[in-house]
């Protein structure tokens, strides 16, 4: 189902130029490939029950904000928040549309999905190549049963400007002091190690490709292409698993208000049953709109999404966006979001 899904969205990107012409309620957007599983579904989904369609290119979260920022297309995304200043520069609306997390994936030998279990600071010593070897014993340590061969390992990280890099790097700028000091955050760092993947696609495809290596994908990637996942030691000390459950969790206390552009960062949250690496993927719009009918045709997207995607996500292993929330989006929609003669888009 998902791979039908993913050739049906394929197909519309490709001939895009080709059915707008077709089809006036069409929008184009850009962006952030950690969500593309879930809005390819929900524009499939759309197209069937409306006759419009979504044009959504996975070109990474870097390429999605300079493509709004160039109004080439209708909506960015992104899983790095914009800040406030950048948001306020250049006239955008941000806000939240889904929660997933990100899984380190492996592809080593007789290694189940699940089965191997890391810790923090092994997982920042690994991306340090501080930790070369997967019978490490700093690996062997917390892995006493599983079979685990003397072979080098092989870092696999993005090479395109990525929110899901963003959180990565976040999060183990959160647990070791040394990657913060050494390497930092953003959608783009100098890795000590590895080589790089485009997308979230590009990643999975090179794990999927090369023995003994290690990467980061959305958990949806990790399934979609059978890699094997290591089980991740919380804030609380827990090792857990990857699930929408355990992404609920560490958003569970999200303040959505607390940061502009509703730009909450859920790495590294508290709670026993928390995965480590979640995080939000957000769609940017411009406030002041020189084509009110394309905004209105985003806007209405998103929130047949929110009403009726829910079940889409969580087969997807994503965490939609609690009511409450949704509720204080689409209520800003009307505040925030015009049309260039100043008279409200969404009502």
């Amino acid at each position: 189902m998902f791979k039908r899904v993913l050739l049906q969205v394929s197909v519309g990107i490709a001939f895009g130029a080709a059915s707008l012409a077709a089809h006036a309620a069409d929008i184009t957007g850009a962006g952030a490939s950690f969500p593309y599983p879930i809005y390819a579904k929900w524009a499939a989904k759309y197209q069937e029950v409306t006759g419009n369609r979504v044009n959504y290119q996975s070109i990474g979260s870097g390429g999605g904000q300079q493509q709004i920022i160039a109004k080439t297309v209708d909506f960015g995304a992104s899983d790095d928040p914009m800040k406030a200043d950048l948001l306020e520069k250049h006239g955008l609306f941000q806000f939240p549309a889904i929660i997933g997390g990100t899984v380190p994936v492996i592809n080593v030998d007789g290694v189940k999905p699940g089965e191997l279990k890391l810790t923090p600071q092994v997982l920042a010593d690994i991306f340090l190549a501080k930790i070369t070897k997967w019978d490490d014993e700093a690996i062997k340590k917390i892995n006493p049963d599983v079979k685990l061969p003397s072979a080098s390992i092989v870092v696999v990280h993005r090479s395109d400007g990525s929110g899901t890099t963003f959180g990565w790097t976040n999060y183990l700028s959160k647990v070791s002091a040394e990657w913060k000091e050494k390497v930092g955050e953003g959608k783009a760092v100098k890795w000590p190690t590895g080589q790089g993947g485009k997308g979230n696609e590009g990643v999975a495809a090179y794990v999927r490709q090369l023995k003994n290596s290690i990467g980061y994908v959305e958990y949806a990637y990790a399934k979609q292409n059978n890699l094997a996942w290591a089980a991740l030691q919380n804030k609380d000390g827990k090792f857990v698993q990857p699930s929408q459950e355990a992404f609920a969790a560490a958003a569970a206390n999200a303040d959505w208000k607390s940061a502009p552009g509703m730009g909450v960062v859920l790495t590294d949250e508290p709670g026993a049953e928390s995965w480590p690496v979640t995080s939000a993927s957000f769609i940017l719009v411009h406030k002041s709109q020189d084509k009110p009918e394309n905004a209105k045709e985003v806007l209405t997207f998103f929130n047949w999404a929110f009403e009726n995607g829910a079940g889409m996500a969580a087969e997807l292993d994503y965490v939609p966006m609690p009511k409450a929330v949704t509720d204080q989006i689409t209520a800003a929609w009307k505040t925030d979001i015009k049309a260039a003669d100043g008279s409200a888009i969404w009502k």
